[in-house]
């Protein structure tokens, strides 16, 4: 007797994903003292979304996984068969996967403070029982940073000062290494235009008359020291 219609919309009762129970004790941890939000998607395994939030060399981000899994295909006739991937093996694969790729990140010395660890941990027990390791990461991103800062330079100079020029991790490189004196990262805070309360076209945010229609933005601190020659 037929199945295929016990399953509304699907043809093949054959080709449904099910998960065999998973091991509890198959966790792994992923350690982040990246000043950055991260959401990793890979949609050929379940679960397949992990976020890591901003983590920092004193309050290290921690996200703790467990084992993922997808299905190979044999044929029509058969149900799809489940292959486990271990935890460590996706912790692994969410730092290689996201630093692969960055700008300057060599993925030995110079890169984002990330690694991972067996095992499900806390951002407590990490500090105090991985401080090498933080101190390592640290060193790695601080590295990673400094390169991005020296290519920043080139692109600022090779642009003629266009700050389009200026990658948004370089400039998170220059405030952490409190590099506020650059360039190019005071020529983007000036290009960050509002709109006008009056007519709604941009302005900058650092003058109180907007160019178009003239109107003054009162909240300014310096609109009421105006004086107009008639």
């Amino acid at each position: 007797m037929s199945i295929v219609g016990a399953f509304p919309g699907i043809e093949n009762p054959n080709k449904i994903t099910r998960r065999a129970p998973v091991n509890p004790l198959d966790k792994s941890t992923v350690v982040s003292i990246f000043p950055k939000h991260i959401v990793e998607t890979k949609p050929t395994i379940q679960p397949g979304i992990f976020e890591i939030q901003p983590g920092s060399y004193e309050n290290p981000a921690v996200l703790v996984v467990g084992p993922s899994s997808w299905w190979r295909e044999i044929d029509d006739d058969q149900p799809l068969i489940e292959i486990p991937v271990w935890a460590t093996q996706i912790s692994d694969a969410i730092i290689k996967d996201y630093c692969n790729g960055l700008l300057a990140c060599n993925m030995l010395d110079c890169m984002p403070g990330m690694f991972h660890l067996p095992g499900q941990h806390t951002s407590v027990n990490i500090k105090k029982d991985y401080k090498p390791l933080l101190d390592l990461a640290l060193d790695k991103q601080k590295r990673w940073y400094l390169a991005l800062v020296k290519l920043a330079d080139s692109l600022w100079a090779r642009s003629n000062g266009n700050p389009v020029a200026i990658p948004d991790d370089a400039r998170l490189a220059a405030r952490s290494l409190d590099l506020h004196s650059k360039e190019w990262l005071k020529d983007y805070q000036m290009v960050e235009l509002v709109r006008c309360i009056a007519c709604g076209s941009l302005k900058n945010p650092a003058f109180p008359v907007c160019p178009t229609c003239k109107a003054i933005d009162q909240k300014h601190p310096d609109a009421g020291s105006l004086k107009f020659v008639q």
